[in-house]
């Protein structure tokens, strides 16, 4: 499973919108290889964000 796909399944489980170091802690990924994965899911329109600094699926 690549760090993107793991970033999305970590947002799907957790059911609520997270801010990447919750994203970071519950999935055991390092915080830049998060920031990294999520940016290019915001580039692809797959996350969004319903508040500020926190995100969830699309």
């Amino acid at each position: 499973m690549d760090i993107e796909s793991k970033v999305l399944s970590t947002m799907k489980k957790a059911g609520e919108p997270l801010n990447a170091g919750k994203i970071a802690e519950l999935s055991g990924l390092d915080r830049k290889d998060v920031d990294k994965a999520m940016k290019n899911l915001k580039a692809d329109a797959k996350i969004v964000s319903p508040k500020r600094c926190y995100w969830s699926p699309k």
